[in-house]
């Protein structure tokens, strides 16, 4: 049967694209504004009136950011931070969510239900207890006090398990038939067939590391220490600082931040609606 259009039906959806239009300018022209104003000089950022494009590209902004600061330090404090934690993630949260998905042991359910509970507790709430254990180890102001809070999540090991109950025993059943190990069963088996929710952890663990600024506020206390972030939120405050924000040179280290976050993204895009899925199925 053919459904009818009806000039109700045609008003109905042009204005679901109007507002759909509408919404996503709102998400883009700050983008935007960003990206353009990276490629401005110093003053024109605010002319009037606004101009979408610069009337000619400079390119000093980002010779500037790399020449005059140590951007490239904190650009590589933390790729380096955010490797390690994205790795440790991937090998921690899966060893956990491989025991409390297939391993038979006293209170495995309590245990995993309690774990579970964290996630509703706030990082601002544990924020004071985990700074001074990090204190006592004397591991303020170094890589691993920046990196070990991050190796393990809660919200990863719930992720991989639910993935992890979706694969027949019958697998895990037939490997043990022929004499293979837990270990090799999971990495043989498991890690194979879980890749899309392992690569949805991985880009969630990345954008959470990459971008995180409170942690490396309180841990990284030299300059030589400093991520990103703290590089943006500490850029007025350097000796012999501007006396008013650059926001041409303020946008391109932006866009540095933000460059990586968005080509991870749009590379493991594929992954994230397979992943989720897979791994909201069972319970």
């Amino acid at each position: 049967m053919v459904t009818k259009i009806t000039p109700q039906m045609i008003a109905a959806r042009v204005a679901g694209y109007v507002i759909l239009f509408i919404v996503a300018g709102m998400m883009v022209v700050p983008f935007m504004w960003m990206v353009t104003t990276s490629f401005k000089t110093p003053g024109t950022e605010f002319s009037y009136p606004p101009q979408i494009l610069p009337d000619q590209f400079d390119f000093q902004n980002y010779s500037t950011l790399f020449n005059n600061l140590p951007f490239f330090r904190y650009f590589l404090n933390t790729t380096a931070i955010t490797l390690v934690t994205v790795f440790g993630q991937l090998l921690i949260c899966s060893l956990a969510a491989y025991g409390f998905a297939r391993l038979n042991f006293m209170g495995r359910d309590t245990i995993f239900v309690l774990y579970l509970t964290t996630m509703m507790i706030p990082f601002q709430i544990t924020l004071i207890p985990l700074y001074l254990i990090i204190t006592q180890l004397g591991w303020v102001n170094t890589y691993q006090g920046l990196i070990v809070p991050g190796i393990s999540s809660a919200f990863g090991i719930f992720l991989l398990r639910q993935s992890f109950l979706n694969i027949p025993r019958d697998y895990q059943d037939a490997a043990r038939i022929d004499g293979a190990s837990e270990l090799t069963i999971f990495v043989r088996i498991f890690l194979p067939l879980n890749g899309p929710t392992l690569a949805t952890l991985g880009v969630f663990a990345f954008m959470g590391t990459w971008t995180d600024l409170l942690w490396p506020l309180l841990i990284a206390r030299s300059e030589e220490m400093r991520t990103l972030e703290l590089g943006l939120a500490y850029f007025n405050a350097r000796p012999n600082a501007f006396l008013q924000p650059n926001w041409p040179l303020l946008m391109a280290g932006s866009v540095v931040v933000m460059l990586p976050v968005l080509i991870v993204y749009i590379v493991a895009q594929r992954y994230f609606i397979q992943g989720i899925a897979l791994s909201g199925v069972k319970g």
